[in-house]
């Protein structure tokens, strides 16, 4: 990119709404599309726009999402003029605090953004499933002389009342910004992505940390506050796949939606470029035993079928036995399905047992959990 920018992402939610899932690593750091983790995405989105310094902001469970980010190697970032740094909170002379809020995150990392004296940062969450390079909304915020530009995508107007909703004049620019209004007056909903011209960032966090009773939050505190200074925001249309997986139902739909039968135009597509970069588990090649039976699948390496298997999603190192039925399922790495067990309409987490004859959610339509701890019992 002609300017520095530097991209900044907030990857340090607890992520309850996954339940098992989450429990002892980051959401960031949850595997998806049978080959990826979540946070794939943004870092190879970072990646393939060259922007060549990368910040990561870790908080809860970090220590396996930090070890797979490592030094950034797999994203590119480990070049002469590239970094990718995790940045977890610390003891300062302030003190030592979690981070407390998604701008109070930004903030307490100012020391690391004035180092590395950036005239943007984009600000990405690290939990959502999609692929661009940011040149051109990069591109909308310098023509704009704006403050903040945000990412914003056309939702369902019955969607709307769930998300962040921007109001905006025929030029895109931002008049207000409503949480999760009850009656939504605009179906532009930010998706969480930000471009900051810095010293307006700065300014801004600043001054947040000082007043009393905010919640230090991008889209409660500082967007309104930008707005009522009457400073220029703006907004960027996003066409494209985007999916948040935060909860088991849209972690399943988003994994389903890659398999051969659901795709579209519409639908992420990993054939094209930009590529989404991710760890290579070395594995072994994929074996189908004789009386294996697959249809509209997605299996990675290293994965061995010997039952049958549809509509699913198949990690690395899964092994399916001899008369095991799995379908419309998301299985994850480790995981080993018994002999004649059926799995139906689940999550099944990393290095989880299903026994011998197991019944899974046969005839169920709501989709299940299963996970390492309760095959332990």
């Amino acid at each position: 990119m002609v300017r520095k920018v530097v991209a900044m992402i907030l990857a340090g939610g607890k992520g309850t709404r996954l339940q098992a899932l989450t429990k002892k690593i980051a959401k960031p750091a949850v595997y998806f599309g049978g080959k990826y983790r979540i946070i794939d995405f943004s870092l190879s989105n970072v990646a393939n726009s060259d922007i060549q310094s990368c910040g990561v902001l870790t908080q809860y469970e970090s220590v396996a999402l930090n070890k797979y980010i490592g030094n950034g190697s797999v994203w590119g970032f480990d070049g002469v003029n590239g970094k990718c740094l995790t940045l977890a909170p610390r003891q300062t002379e302030e003190g030592l605090s979690w981070y407390d809020g998604t701008a109070d995150a930004i903030y307490q990392n100012l020391d690391f953004l004035d180092e590395e004296e950036p005239d943007y940062v984009l600000i990405l969450s690290g939990d959502h499933i999609y692929k661009t390079t940011y040149d051109q909304m990069l591109e909308q915020h310098i023509a704009t002389g704006a403050a903040c530009t945000i990412s914003v995508i056309e939702v369902d107007w019955k969607e709307a009342s769930r998300f962040g909703i921007l109001e905006c004049d025929e030029n895109l620019r931002i008049q207000k910004f409503v949480e999760k209004p009850k009656v939504p007056k605009s179906n532009l909903a930010s998706m969480g992505v930000y471009i900051f011209t810095y010293k307006e960032l700065r300014s801004a966090l600043i001054k947040d940390r000082k007043i009393e009773g905010t919640e230090h939050d991008f889209g409660k505190d500082i967007i309104p506050y930008l707005l009522n200074s009457g400073k220029k925001l703006y907004a960027y249309k996003f066409k494209g796949y985007w999916r948040d997986v935060g909860t088991l139902d849209s972690l399943h739909q988003a994994n389903m939606e890659l398999l051969p039968s659901q795709r579209s135009s519409e639908t992420i597509n990993f054939d094209i470029e930009p590529i989404i970069y991710t760890e290579d588990t070395h594995s072994t090649p994929t074996f189908m035993g004789k009386k294996a039976v697959v249809s509209d699948c997605l299996i990675n390496q290293g994965a061995q079928i010997f039952g049958k298997v549809s509509n699913s999603v198949i990690s690395n190192e899964v092994i399916i036995e001899e008369g095991a039925q799995v379908t419309k399922s998301v299985v994850m790495p480790g995981v080993r399905i018994g002999k004649n067990a059926i799995v139906n309409n689940a999550i099944i987490g990393p290095k989880t047992q299903i026994k011998d004859n197991e019944v899974i959610n046969k005839d169920g339509d709501k989709v299940v959990l299963i996970d390492y701890e309760r095959s332990l019992q």
